[in-house]
């Protein structure tokens, strides 16, 4: 089952992020309610998918269980749904190949490229296109730009990129359009960690410069 939020943050149909999905899936994951059937609980940029099993609940019970949610979502503030005081630091050597590319797009130069991507906290916003990808919200808007017009065939694990709105890990080598300003040796998935993701939604991030005397990252603080 579906669940659609039409609100959004920014009119760019790349980048649109829907204020209400985290505040639904912390709600949902607070719920006490929660029918017995339902399986997963996945948001998107303005959608949560419902996974349930038709042979312990019914779509009806799903649909007014979704409903009574979306009517309480979690006070503003909640942070991620299994730990709301989860904070990871991910170092980051910027020496990505299109971080001169970025200073060029938005007029600002190379280190202020950096301060800006370590200047605040990011949030994710929801996860996808390759397990551990976090969609990462909340940057200095000065950020943004667009995906590659030329995306390349392979993107090394670790990379650090830009896209639209959102800034992004790459957690293994994968095809990929996103500007790639740097990279990090943290391991964003790791099937004998619990959970296997470093990144989940509503988990706050802060990128800090790699001095070569960081440890590996995914430590949670």
């Amino acid at each position: 089952m579906l669940v659609e939020f039409t609100e959004t943050d920014s009119g760019e149909t790349d980048s649109a992020v829907s204020p209400q999905v985290l505040p639904f899936i912390h709600a949902a994951a607070a719920a006490r309610d929660r029918p017995s059937g339902i399986i997963e609980v996945v948001p998107a940029a303005r959608t949560v998918l419902i996974g349930f099993d038709p042979s312990v609940t019914s779509a009806e019970a799903v649909r007014a269980w979704c409903r009574a949610v979306a009517d309480h979502p979690e006070p503003a503030g909640a942070r991620g749904s299994a730990d709301p005081r989860a904070q990871i630091t991910i170092p980051v050597v910027y020496d990505g190949p299109d971080l001169a590319d970025v200073a060029e797009a938005t007029g600002m130069t190379m280190d202020d490229i950096i301060a800006a991507h370590t200047g605040q906290d990011w949030q994710v916003a929801f996860t996808g296109f390759a397990p551990g990808f976090g969609y990462l919200i909340g940057g200095d808007p000065r950020l943004r730009v667009p995906r590659r017009a030329t995306p390349r065939t392979a993107v090394p694990a670790g990379s650090v990129g830009l896209a639209g709105g959102f800034s992004g890990v790459y957690p293994r080598s994968s095809p990929g359009g996103w500007q790639i300003i740097g990279h990090t040796t943290a391991r964003l998935w790791r099937p004998d960690r619990d959970p296997p993701a470093l990144l989940r939604p509503g988990v706050t991030v802060r990128f800090v410069v790699d001095d070569g005397r960081a440890a590996e990252s995914g430590q949670a603080r």
